[in-house]
C-alpha cells in the first residue's frame, strides 16, 4: 500500500442529485456559522445523498491504479466551498495530513478506514499519537475543522471505495485541501 497525492480530474457535468447536494451545502455555508458547525451541518446534508445510485456519473466513479482519484464535482465561484468525489482502489490511502479548512465526508461505496491523530509535545518537537481508528461503511459521515484534524484515510476493503468530501475552500484554486503532510509514526509503517 502506498500513500500518494490524489490524481485530480475536473467534472464536465454533475448529476441532478449532486446539484441538489451542492445547493444544500450552499445553504449551510450561507449561514456563516463556525467552521466546526459548518462541517457538522455539511456532514448531515451529505448523509441524505450517499445511498443515491444517481449521485455520480460513470466517469466520476473511475479510479486510477497509481493513486486515489479526486473528481471535483463543484467549486463555488466565491471560493467558499468545494464538493469532491474521491475514488479509492483497494489498499490506496492518503498520507497522514491535516486540512486548510473545515471538511465533511461521507462514504458512498465500499469501506474506508481512518486513523485519527493528535500531536503530542516531545522534547523540542512533537510526535503523532493515534487517538482513534474508525471503520466507515457506506452511509458513514463525519465533519471536522482545524486544528485537530490530522488523519489518514485508506480503502480497507477488497473493492472500490468512493467517498464524498465537502471542503470549506476552493480546492481547484488551491490544488488540494491538504495543509500539511506528516510522517507516519514509526510503529505504523508498512
Amino acid at each position: 500500500m502506498t500513500a500518494t497525492t490524489a490524481h485530480t480530474t475536473g467534472s464536465a457535468r454533475i448529476t441532478e442529485t449532486a446539484a441538489a447536494l451542492t445547493a444544500d451545502i450552499r445553504a449551510v455555508v450561507a449561514r456563516g456559522l463556525s467552521p466546526a458547525r459548518s462541517a457538522d451541518l455539511a456532514a448531515q446534508a451529505l448523509r441524505g445523498y450517499l445511498a443515491d445510485p444517481k449521485l455520480l456519473t460513470a466517469e466520476q466513479r473511475v479510479g486510477s491504479p497509481e493513486r486515489y482519484t479526486q473528481h471535483v464535482l463543484h467549486a463555488e465561484p466565491d471560493g467558499s466551498f468545494s464538493v469532491v468525489a474521491l475514488v479509492w482502489l483497494p489498499g490506496q490511502r492518503t498520507p497522514v495530513h491535516d486540512h486548510v479548512s473545515w471538511c465533511a465526508t461521507g462514504v458512498h461505496q465500499g469501506t474506508e478506514s481512518e486513523h485519527r491523530y493528535r500531536l503530542v509535545p516531545e522534547g523540542a518537537g512533537a510526535r503523532l499519537v493515534v487517538t482513534e481508528v474508525v471503520t466507515n461503511p457506506v452511509g458513514s459521515v463525519c465533519g471536522f475543522a482545524p486544528p485537530g484534524d490530522i488523519h489518514e484515510v485508506r480503502n480497507c476493503g477488497t473493492g472500490t471505495a468512493i467517498s464524498l468530501h465537502v471542503y470549506g475552500a476552493d480546492v481547484v484554486r488551491l490544488g488540494s485541501s491538504v495543509r500539511r503532510v506528516y510522517e507516519r509514526p514509526a510503529d505504523e509503517r508498512d
